[in-house]
């Protein structure tokens, strides 16, 4: 690979929109979630499917269940996204996530969370 390729894929990623929220992974069978705040979704989220796709599980509280139920017995949904901002950093994007996670912790029952 060229290094003006390298030098333009390089600049494209760094201008890409950063897209971060709440997600949960669901077991369809016994309703129950894993409410995750994360700063990529779309990251977070193909490290689901290759979990589901390899028939590894993508968190440990999720492993009794996951070996129980089957891979295929769980979802990803996205529950809120935030959209970085340019003059936000890393640590300001963070704790507007988790300050998010707060928001939908208070909504969810707690005995349906993992």
């Amino acid at each position: 690979m060229k290094n003006q390729d390298k030098k333009e894929m390089l600049a494209a990623y760094k201008e890409r929109k950063v897209i971060g929220g709440i997600c949960a992974i669901k077991n369809t069978i016994n309703g129950k979630m894993l409410l995750s705040a994360v700063a990529d979704l779309q990251g977070y989220k193909n490290r689901f499917k290759f979990s589901q796709s390899t028939g590894g599980c993508i968190d440990l509280r999720l492993k009794s269940d996951w070996e129980k139920f089957g891979r295929d017995s769980f979802v990803f949904e996205v529950l809120e996204e935030l959209e970085k901002k340019e003059a936000q950093t890393s640590k300001e994007f963070n704790d507007d996530i988790k300050t998010l996670k707060d928001i939908w912790l208070e909504k969810i029952d707690s005995d349906k969370l993992y």
